[in-house]
């Protein structure tokens, strides 16, 4: 099952997303509920197949398997409650995550990789740092790192990469790459990487008026975005124009947002619903939280919804 999901193209991915889909029916027992309930065990397509609210990974186990796991990854926990993301085996996040990576964005080992992610190294239990971490290991250059708060020293381990000839990356959480940014380091060769919101240390920007500040601070043309978070293991990440390209396992559909079990069609606006095939062991099919709209293999993010619950998937299992 891992070698076809890794190997999945367009012509076959619903053939695997449905093997995997009968997989997690019959092994993830929250997810055989919710599917039972639903009455739609038997789907003939991705988009018959019943996503899973994301809400339910902070209040059951979602998995496939009963031997010890092999590592726990948490979100963030900007709304409160920690999701939980129970890891049966890291070698398969490894595959997901480094040739996505090179694909976007290149080998790790012609590079410098600044993270500067504080929240999640003072959280622990983040899969963003296990990444992070993996790739800064990948380039085998002591100047790399998790720079925390040390905004002058990024500057300084900027200048050393370029005289290096290493193309620079910077990881950033929002409100920490803005805290750069009004410093006026002048990082114009550098691609800037941002993986999400303010974490409660600011005030939430929409994505241009964020890009739009990170901008002109760093003196850079744009910002590249990472849509990735603890319940998955598959990670997409944006160009200049903003839109998100997807690795080969995992696909993205738009729900009504008034309809949870209705599709939008191409180009319109609604939630995003994500199938993750990486996600093997846990449930490869989530309602996520996040707005957008599909345009061929690419995505945008459009915002997230105003109300904690995901309308139409409330469906709470005792």
């Amino acid at each position: 099952m891992k070698h076809k999901i890794f190997s999945v193209t367009d012509s076959n991915f619903e053939e695997i997303a449905l093997e995997v889909f009968q997989f997690q029916y019959k092994n993830n027992p929250v997810y055989k509920k919710f599917v039972d309930y639903l009455g739609k065990h038997n789907p003939t397509s991705c988009s018959e197949i019943p996503f899973l609210p994301i809400s339910f990974f902070k209040t059951h186990e979602i998995r496939c398997f009963q031997k010890e796991i092999e590592i726990l990854f948490k979100s963030s926990g900007t709304g409160g409650n920690r999701s939980t993301h129970f890891i049966e085996s890291l070698d398969l996040y490894e595959q997901s995550f480094e040739p996505t990576y090179r694909h976007q964005l290149g080998n790790p080992e012609d590079q410098v990789i600044i993270a500067l992610l504080p929240n999640y190294v003072e959280q622990g239990e983040s899969s963003l740092v296990y990444m992070v971490n993996k790739l800064i290991k990948l380039t085998n250059n002591t100047l790399s790192g998790f720079y925390l708060n040390d905004l002058e020293k990024i500057n300084e381990t900027y200048q050393s990469a370029l005289s290096l000839g290493k193309k620079v990356i910077v990881f950033g959480v929002s409100y920490a790459l803005l805290d750069l940014a009004e410093q006026q380091i002048n990082l114009s060769q550098a691609t800037i990487i941002e993986t999400g919101g303010m974490k409660g240390r600011r005030k939430e920007l929409t994505k241009e008026e964020l890009h739009t500040e990170l901008q002109k601070g760093l003196n850079v043309g744009y910002i590249a975005s990472e849509y990735g978070m603890s319940e998955l293991l598959s990670q997409a990440y944006s160009d200049k124009n903003g839109v998100f390209t997807t690795p080969p396992w995992m696909k993205i559909l738009i729900r009504d947002v008034n309809d949870a079990l209705s599709f939008e069609e191409e180009g319109k606006s609604g939630g995003i619903n994500v199938i993750d095939l990486a996600n093997l062991y846990s449930c490869s099919f989530i309602a996520t939280q996040d707005l957008g709209k599909i345009s061929g293999s690419t995505f945008q993010l459009m915002g997230r919804f105003d109300n904690a619950d995901i309308r139409g998937c409330n469906l709470l299992i005792e």
